[in-house]
């Protein structure tokens, strides 16, 4: 299994570097980064022996599933805005598990990456390798290949989740430690989930999906050139935030954010301008949330 980025991703300057082994892409990314590289850089392993997720904890990644980060460049945008780019990260994901899982996307030979310019008009930006692009279908009932023996829904969680039929898929994270660039971390279940978790996880595989983890980068990294232009250094962050909510778990349903010093029980409102989740309180006031333990449905309700 060889990784590649997609032809559209290396027209617009991003690069890769491929590994057998890293204790973490993140911390890898993060010391180019140190090092003086600015990005768009790709950092991929088969195997990540020492990876981690939000508040610490270890995310576990056996060979078969993608762990990647991307350095990314973010002069220009203002300090405000950089955490908004986890919400590009989440919708290019989300978009690209949908071409993984239904159009059949095979790296180095992709059928083609559709986009939503306009929200609910399909507007195709990432060309197959005959320099064609057709309209993709994201769904198993379309018309083109569907690998994926069981339907699969992916959703998106605040802040950081993907959900493929309400069970975690993947996990985002973010890290940074200058103005230069910043790391997007992607962890993402293709062949196997952990076990013992606190939550229920699944895989690709589990999901009867026939992909591979270089599929997911190539069709990822088309994915991530559209999300980050249509975010345009945070300035198109509106419309990002709208194609999020189209994507997100849990709107509607009770909600409860475990923060430090409290319990926020409610039902979820969404996102705001600046990302943060809205919670209806039983009151009818709305709280907003920068970072907390979400849970979601049943588990909301018997928190």
């Amino acid at each position: 299994m060889g990784f590649r980025l997609s032809p559209e991703a290396r027209a617009a300057g991003y690069r890769l570097h491929a590994h057998d082994v890293l204790g973490s892409t993140n911390t890898e990314a993060l010391e180019r980064a140190r090092a003086g590289e600015a990005g768009p850089l790709w950092v991929v392993a088969h195997r990540q022996s020492e990876g981690r997720g939000r508040r610490g904890l270890a995310w576990v990644s056996p060979e078969g599933n993608l762990a990647a980060s991307l350095l990314f460049p973010i002069a220009g945008v203002a300090p405000d805005d950089v955490a908004t780019l986890g919400f590009v990260a989440g919708l290019a994901l989300v978009n690209a598990l949908d071409d993984v899982a239904f159009s059949g996307w095979d790296a180095g030979s992709p059928p083609s990456c559709g986009e939503e310019l306009e929200v609910g008009v399909a507007e195709p930006a990432c060309a197959g390798p005959s320099g064609t692009t057709p309209t993709l279908d994201p769904s198993p009932q379309g018309g083109g290949k569907a690998p994926c023996k069981a339907n699969a829904t992916f959703r998106l969680k605040w802040p950081n989740d993907v959900l493929a039929n309400g069970k975690k898929l993947a996990g985002i994270l973010l890290e940074a430690d200058d103005r230069r660039a910043v790391v997007v971390g992607f962890g993402i279940n293709v062949l196997a989930a952990p076990e013992g978790l606190p939550y229920a996880a699944t895989s690709l595989a589990a999901l009867g999906c026939a992909a591979d983890a270089a599929a997911v980068l190539d069709a990822l990294s088309c994915r991530f050139v559209e999300a980050a232009r249509i975010w345009n250094k945070g300035r198109g962050f509106s419309s990002v935030r709208q194609r999020w909510l189209q994507r997100a778990a849990g709107i509607g349903a009770p909600v409860t954010v475990r923060l430090p010093d409290r319990t926020l029980n409610g039902l979820h409102d969404g996102i705001d301008e600046r990302g943060r989740l809205m919670i209806l309180a039983p009151d009818g006031m709305t709280h907003t949330v920068t970072a907390g333990e979400v849970h979601f449905g049943s588990a909301a309700t018997a928190a």
